[in-house]
């Protein structure tokens, strides 16, 4: 089987580290042990053939034979219909796994990423857009600790959905924003206590602190 070609940056600094999108790529990948490599985009240079790539000059992107695939969610659907481990291979489990994997990104991630923003940039004004912001994330984390108190994985079995959510529920973690949300933090603790998981990220990291 002919290996795959996962692009990244070749360097970026400290704080998003460990976060950086290529390592849902990297987990799914693992987790089906399929075959791959990692390339390197410049970061501080976005040229033409990035661009070619991924229009809004972010990583990652895939390459599988002739194709080229951006965005993550984009990119494990597309790992998913390559093996059992990321979908079940029955007509219902894959619409259950395409529906959480696109809850994930539009309800779960519309609301936590403009909240984990404010973080990073360690804005404490509690102004009206940022009480907002702060709601929103609330109300989607009120409804994943109802869903994940009934379950193991998003799904009958570990899935893309899931490397998809832990993801983006990891991030708000980071800033202790699931202190309140005892199951979703549970849930992000399963998720990365999984092997695939451990060596996606240690790989990231190691990928990251080469170019320092």
């Amino acid at each position: 089987m002919t290996s795959m070609i996962l692009t990244t940056f070749d360097w970026v600094p400290d704080v998003p580290r460990g976060y950086v999108r290529d390592l849902r790529i990297r987990w799914a990948l693992e987790e089906a042990g399929l075959p791959y490599r990692v390339e390197s985009v410049s970061f501080r240079d976005r040229n033409a053939e990035h661009f070619s790539h991924q229009p809004f000059g972010q990583v990652p992107w895939l390459a599988d034979g002739s194709l080229s695939i951006f965005e993550s969610g984009a990119i494990l659907l597309h790992l998913a219909e390559r093996s059992e481990a990321l979908m079940p291979a029955d007509p219902q489990g894959r619409s259950e796994v395409t529906q959480w994997l696109f809850a994930g990104l539009n309800s779960v991630e519309a609301a936590s990423l403009p909240w984990s923003l404010f973080q990073f940039s360690a804005d404490t004004a509690e102004t009206p857009g940022r009480q907002h912001i702060e709601a929103f994330l609330q109300a989607r984390l009120q409804r994943m600790e109802a869903v994940l108190a009934e379950r193991q994985w998003l799904v009958s079995t570990f899935s893309v959905a899931d490397i998809l959510m832990a993801d983006v529920l990891r991030l708000v973690d980071r800033f202790d924003g699931l202190a309140d949300y005892p199951v979703c933090r549970d849930y992000v603790a399963r998720a990365t206590a999984r092997p695939a998981f451990v060596k996606a990220h240690g790989d990231q990291m190691a990928h990251f602190s080469a170019a320092d």
